[in-house]
Order: C-alpha cells, then sequence, then structure tokens
C-alpha cells in the first residue's frame, strides 16, 4: 500500500489506515526513530544480534585475496589500517545512534548533508548491502554446488529466495535468528584455525614467509594501501551495525557500563572480529596453496578453505556436511542483514524523492534482484577492483559524517549537538556533508583509477579519508554553519530529551495517520493546529504539514 499526503483542508485528512504504511512502519521502524515502548531488548541482545550480522564468510575471501596479491607482510598491515580506519570513524556513528536510537541514514541527514542530500549516501549504503549479499550468496552457491551438486545458477537463485521470508518481519525476527545461530556458528568457524595451530605449528612460519602469488611480497607501502582500499570496502559495514544499535534500551545510571560496552564491542567493535577473519582467511589460503595439490586455484574461497581442514578431522562426509552447514549457517545471518538493511536505504530514498511510501517489501525485491544479477555475473573474477572501487566512495560518506559529528558538533560547536532528521528542521542540501563526499569521492576514485598518476594511485583510500575529515570543518566554518538548520524550534513545547538525556518516551497524536507517536517523532502541524509524525512529514506531497522556514513559531495552548 502507498502512503501519501496531499489533503490541505483545514479540517484535516481522513485517517489513513494502520494496516497500510503506517502499520509496516511500526514493525521495525522504517525511516524514523525507534521508541523506547519498542526498544524491550537488554543491551547484550542487542549486541549479540547486531555482531551475528558479521557473521559473512566474505572476510576469509578478503583476506585471502589481498594475501595472494600482495603478500603475508602488506596483507597484515593493510588489515591494520583497515581496523584503525573503521573503529575510529565507526565510535562517534555507533554512540549517536545508540544514544539517539537513529539509522545512519537519520543521523547523516542532520549531520551536513540535509534532508535531501543524504539520498546519495542511501544509494551508496544500499549498493553496499546488495554487493555483500551477492558476493555471500555466491559462496553459499559454491558450498552447495560442492556438497550437493547444484549448479551454480540454481544455488545463486536459492541463496537469494531463502532470506526474503526471513526478512518480512524485520528485527522482532532477526534478533531470534542471530541469537539462536551464533554458537554453532562460532564453533564451525573457530575450530579448523585452533586444529592448524596445534597440529600443524609449521603453518605458522610458512603463513608469515609467503610473498604472494607473483612472488613480490616484500614490504611495500603503495601494496599495503592497495590491500587496505580492498579491505575498507566494508567501511560502511557500520551502517548494518546501527539497524540494531538503534534498539538500544535508554542509558541510565544503573546501566551505563553494560551500555557502553555493547555500544563499543557491537559498534565500532565489530571491526575486531572482521580483522581476525580476514587473517584467519589468509592463514588458511597459505597453508592450502602450500599443502593441498591444485589448493591454488580454490585457496581464496571459504567454503574450501574450511573443507579442506575439516577432511584432516574427520570423514570426507563429515567435513563436507559441516562445511556446507557453516556456508549456509554464515550466509543466511549475514544476509538477512544485508536485505533488511538495503530494503531500508532504498525505500528511504524512495520516499523522500518522490514523497511515496511504496513499503519496505517492495524495496526488499529490488535488493534481491540486483544480487542476484551480480552472483550470475560471476563477481568473484573481479571482486578487489570491485571492492576497491567502491571503498572510495563509502569512506567519503562516512568518513565525512564521523568528521562532523566528531569536530564539527562537539569541537568547533558549528554542527548542532543533538541530531535532527525531520522534514522541515533541515535544508534540502547542506554543503557542509554533501559537498564534502562529493569532493573526497570524485578525487579519490579518479585517483583509484589512475588519474592522478601512478605514484598516487594506491594511496587513493588516503585521499579519500584525508579530504573527507578535513572538508567538514573547512566549509563549516566558510559557512558558519548556516545551513545545518532551517529552523531551530520544532512548535512542541514538551522537552525532547529526560534528565538523563535519553529521547523523550512521552507520546503525542499524530493528526494524519491517527497513531501516537514519542515525542522525537513528531513536529507540530500549524495549518491544522496539531501534531504530525516524521513519516507523514516525509509523503506530504503539497508541504501543507511542513513548518515554514522563517515565520515565528506560535505557542501552543
Amino acid at each position: 500500500m502507498t502512503q501519501e499526503i496531499t489533503e490541505t483542508t483545514g479540517t484535516g485528512p481522513e485517517p489513513v489506515e494502520p494496516a497500510g504504511a503506517a502499520r509496516e512502519t511500526l514493525e521495525d521502524y522504517t525511516l524514523r526513530f525507534a521508541p523506547r515502548s519498542y526498544r524491550r531488548w537488554s543491551t547484550g541482545v542487542v549486541a549479540v544480534s547486531a555482531l551475528g550480522g558479521i557473521a559473512y564468510l566474505a572476510d576469509f575471501a578478503i583476506g585471502a585475496n589481498i594475501g595472494i596479491s600482495y603478500g603475508t607482510t602488506n596483507a597484515l598491515w593493510g588489515i591494520l589500517v583497515f581496523a584503525v580506519v573503521i573503529f575510529a570513524t565507526g565510535f562517534p556513528l555507533a554512540y549517536y545512534a545508540a544514544r539517539y536510537n537513529l539509522d545512519l541514514d537519520l543521523i547523516t541527514r542532520g549531520s551536513g548533508f540535509g534532508y535531501y542530500g543524504s539520498v546519495v549516501t542511501n544509494v551508496i549504503f544500499a549498493t553496499f548491502t546488495f554487493i555483500f549479499f551477492a558476493l555471500e550468496g555466491s559462496i553459499m552457491a559454491q558450498g552447495l554446488q560442492l556438497g550437493l551438486g547444484l549448479p551454480l545458477w540454481l544455488g545463486y537463485a536459492l541463496s537469494t529466495l531463502i532470506i526474503f521470508p526471513l526478512v518480512v518481519y524485520g528485527m522482532s525476527l532477526l534478533s531470534k535468528l542471530q541469537l539462536w545461530t551464533t554458537p554453532l556458528w562460532l564453533v564451525l568457524m573457530v575450530a579448523p584455525f585452533v586444529y592448524l595451530l596445534v597440529s600443524h605449528p609449521d603453518s605458522v612460519a610458512t603463513f608469515f614467509a609467503y610473498q604472494g602469488e607473483g612472488g613480490n611480497g616484500a614490504p611495500s607501502l603503495g601494496a599495503v594501501m592497495l590491500a587496505a582500499g580492498v579491505c575498507l570496502s566494508l567501511i560502511a559495514q557500520i551502517a548494518e551495525q546501527i539497524d540494531y544499535l538503534r534498539f538500544m534500551p535508554p542509558r541510565t545510571p544503573e546501566n551505563r557500563r553494560r551500555w557502553w560496552t555493547a555500544m563499543v564491542l557491537a559498534g565500532p567493535g565489530w571491526v575486531l572480529f572482521g580483522a581476525v577473519k580476514q587473517v584467519v582467511g589468509l592463514f588458511l589460503a597459505v597453508y592450502i596453496i602450500a599443502n593441498v595439490t591444485g589448493g591454488a586455484a580454490v585457496a581464496n574461497q571459504p567454503v574450501h578453505q574450511f573443507l579442506e581442514i575439516y577432511r584432516d578431522i574427520m570423514p570426507p562426509w563429515a567435513a563436507m556436511t559441516l562445511a556446507v552447514v557453516l556456508v549456509v549457517i554464515s550466509q543466511i545471518k549475514i544476509n538477512v542483514t544485508n536485505a533488511y538493511s538495503g530494503s531500508l536505504a532504498w525505500t528511504n530514498s524512495f520516499t523522500r524523492v518522490t514523497r511515496r511510501y511504496p513499503g519496505r517489501l517492495v524495496f526488499l525485491g529490488v535488493n534481491l534482484a540486483i544480487a542476484l544479477v551480480l552472483m550470475e555475473a560471476n563477481m568473484f573474477d573481479f571482486l578487489n577492483t570491485i571492492l576497491g572501487f567502491y571503498a572510495n566512495c563509502g569512506m567519503s560518506w562516512v568518513v565525512v559524517v564521523a568528521s562532523d559529528i566528531a569536530i564539527n558538533k562537539y569541537l568547533l560547536k558549528l554542527s548542532p549537538k543533538e541530531p535532527e532528521f525531520r522534514r522541515g528542521m533541515l535544508y534540502a542540501v547542506n554543503p557542509v556533508g554533501f559537498g564534502s563526499m562529493i569532493v573526497s569521492a570524485g578525487v579519490s576514485i579518479v585517483a583509484f583509477f589512475g588519474g592522478l598518476g601512478a605514484a598516487v594511485q594506491p594511496f587513493s583510500p588516503l585521499v579519500a579519508i584525508g579530504l573527507a575529515l578535513v572538508l567538514p570543518p573547512v566549509i563549516a566554518v566558510a559557512t558558519r554553519g548556516r545551513y545545518y538548520l532551517r529552523r531551530t524550534d520544532d512548535g512542541i513545547e514538551l522537552p525532547m530529551y529526560d534528565e538523563h538525556g535519553n529521547p523523550s518516551g512521552e507520546t503525542l497524536h499524530c493528526h494524519l495517520c491517527r497513531q501516537d507517536f514519542e515525542r522525537p517523532d513528531v513536529a507540530a502541524c500549524h495549518t491544522h493546529d496539531a501534531y504530525v509524525c516524521s513519516l507523514c512529514l516525509s509523503t506530504d506531497r503539497v508541504g501543507d504539514h511542513v513548518l515554514p522556514a522563517t515565520d515565528p513559531v506560535r505557542p501552543r495552548s
């Protein structure tokens, strides 16, 4: 059901049936603030659910690919650069999501991009979700081909179709799925690595001595940055972590320590687990290349990595079974998150541009269809190029938002400290973030393809990070922060935050969809002397319910 608001009469519109857009968005709070009445999970449950989303096997493939290309030493340094950058940039974003219960798109709007300016970042994030959905789906198809003899094209289709029904019900089902599958996944993933360390200690020396397939793996700053660039394609993973972190409970003096621990581990801390998986993936690949006949051809494929090690431990039939089970569990755990987050991103973009809400399930289908096309195109053949190119866009977006929060909000105080995301409160486009990202991404992509010379080409990640870090404060100072807020008062006298600084749990009634929403998710509608929720504002096609930019705010009775 498509919801659009077009009524302009002073008597107000007819109510929108809860069975339509309003009810669907209340299942997982698509496009909107996540209220405390819905956030019933403990900090631990939220953290485990968020970390369940990093069960993907792509890290093993990425670690193997960069090691095969650049040698162990350069790959390890590249992974370290990746981990430092991801943690530093992910921390302010994760904090804002957990503290203010917003997804990264809503945070981006008020962190330098503007109401419509953040649409481009939604497209970047949606691209991330279908690229990595396709990568994980390809790995699952390889496992099904190896274990069950299914042709790859059929494996691609199955790995796509199995996800759709699991994502329909949003966070309620996803949290249970991640909790139930995590223990088995951990055992299956860790066992082969531990086995090799104990039974083949010489594999450690072989690992560190590996020079790559070309034998030219001597330490090189250029090679390190090329390796880091591939790894940094995962920088947008923080947005998927945030899709869970926005459901954190309010931070109070009683749960303060647990709250911070969960936020750090499940937010920027995901990279610690990701880096370990990349190192393990490279370790397993080097072992297979050195010890398995013909292993070089499949060393970068996670299903073969685990199968070969399992064969050393148990009978062939059991090894094959466990390898396939691991691949299927990993693919389901991450791809439900990819599909869920991607559907939110596409829906956000479409709703703001067209002011129609078609329903999240429509774009769930779109995201899965694009991923399936990528799989059928055999993306493994050009994986490094895809990820290296994408990394420049992802880094530019995430680093710009992190720079705005850390520098412009807290240091320079030119950006409003509390996030704002509602239509009418923000300018359409803010040059601080939007301009910074376009310049950063554009220049770094030119560098990536050699447009700035061969000497600069390996350092395109540094170009993206440097420009994205420096430009937001420069533009904010130049514009004196004037393009952040279209107005500073939303027309409601009730305070936005409680005594602990958490978003208020007070509820107000939206006169359009006839639903009750918590204080941060509504604004005043002066045309009808009432309140209107953020989704109804987004779908108001004539702007009748949007607060004016300069008119004085009338006090409410």
